[in-house]
């Protein structure tokens, strides 16, 4: 893969949600993406089957073992639990990125996922008798939720066109915000107007002004969407592993007199995208205790990675469909390892150069855990994570 065209992969997942599709966008064989080495619906459906070695899902999801929700209804929770209250009003971003109020008189029955994250959250949660359809998979989803998403309705377009959308008639739309434009999914404030609730990642709301992409904003996307469909209790219980994970992390590291540096960069044309300290991976690696070798910089060059010499390089990757992950991942840590001019780093010289899917630490959703321990991972190796 030469250069130029790994800077393509590793943005596609932004430029991809933002592209500008006609309303009436045909279908080509289930790729409107603008990426021709996109794999379509057919394959990713194919992609995502159960396979004999699939995980089991883990008991706080809800489900069975064959990855299906083992819940008679999505309000059947324990004495204990919360339980919402309707008419329920949330408050999410419309396409402005400005605060969106929405009232919710239901659990919405007929949701729009697009995105990744978007769907793995509706799986995650035991809600996939709620999709009335879903798009935009880069990756398989987790194995332990591909029975589930076997029973969904998985829609030749890689983002809905807004004909496929009005046909569908849903009641709900969770997406990025990048894809609630006027030649993509169609106007946030337009669609509430016409009775159809949205709910946008609150990572990715678009806004003229930097604003700091926080675990705690993923963490209130996992909780409202918990609230909506009235499954607090299995929302409460992802949410609360990702804040133990954390405080397990803090509590073992206490006594360490220095903690490790490090840098979060994606390989660009001739410098590096650093994700700092308002970046989502650097509030992850912020509270773990890590520090950030360049909190502020958002474009780094070699000169700049050497100057900081950190001690650990956390070096971002993104497979999207038609891609090799294996490859993918190891063309973008050979951008540092493999570079001479970099071989003084001690993050290089001790074997510190750690891998991150964008996924995990970019409006990373029910993935916020992998990230959070990929991060624990790298930035203390020898620390035991369990119990």
């Amino acid at each position: 893969m030469k250069h130029g065209k790994l800077t393509k992969r590793l943005t596609a997942v932004v430029l991809a949600a933002g592209m500008v599709m006609s309303l009436g966008a045909c279908r080509s064989g289930g790729n409107n993406s603008g990426d021709a080495e996109r794999k379509d619906a057919s394959q990713i459906v194919q992609e995502n089957q159960v396979s004999d070695n699939s995980a089991a899902p883990s008991d706080s999801s809800g489900s069975d073992s064959s990855g299906a929700s083992s819940a008679s209804s999505e309000t059947d929770q324990t004495a204990e639990g919360e339980k919402t209250q309707y008419p329920l009003t949330i408050t999410t971003y419309g396409s402005d990125g400005q605060e969106l109020t929405t009232t919710y008189e239901k659990a919405p029955e007929k949701v729009l996922a697009v995105y990744q994250g978007s769907i793995e959250t509706m799986l995650a949660l035991g809600l996939e008798d709620h999709i009335a359809g879903a798009a935009g998979l880069d990756n398989e989803v987790p194995d332990d939720q591909k029975s589930a998403f076997s029973t969904i309705n998985y829609l030749d377009e890689f983002t809905p066109s807004l004909e496929t959308i009005t046909m569908m008639e849903p009641d709900m739309i969770f997406s990025w915000g990048s894809l609630f434009g006027e030649k993509t999914l169609g106007d946030a404030q337009g669609w509430v107007d016409k009775g159809t609730n949205i709910y946008m990642n609150s990572n990715t709301r678009p806004s003229d002004e930097a604003y700091s992409r926080t675990l705690e904003n993923e963490y209130t996307d996992i909780l409202n969407i918990g609230k909506i469909f009235d499954v607090q209790d299995r929302a409460n219980a992802i949410v609360q592993e990702m804040r133990d994970t954390i405080e397990s992390v803090k509590e073992k590291t206490a006594d360490m007199e220095e903690k490790p540096t490090t840098l979060i960069l994606e390989a660009g044309d001739g410098s590096f995208r650093n994700y700092g300290a308002a970046s989502l991976g650097g509030d992850m690696v912020t509270q773990l205790g890590g520090v950030l070798a360049n909190p502020d910089g958002s474009s780094l060059g070699k000169e700049d990675l050497i100057a900081a010499d950190p001690d650990v390089i956390f070096v971002v990757y993104m497979p999207y469909t038609g891609d090799d992950p294996e490859e993918v991942k190891n063309e973008n840590l050979n951008t540092i390892i493999g570079d001479e001019s970099l071989q003084s780093l001690q993050a290089v010289q001790n074997d510190r150069v750690v891998p991150i899917m964008l996924s995990e630490m970019y409006a990373s959703a029910t993935r916020t855990q992998d990230g959070i321990e990929t991060f624990a991972k790298g930035l203390y190796p020898k620390l035991d994570l369990g119990e």
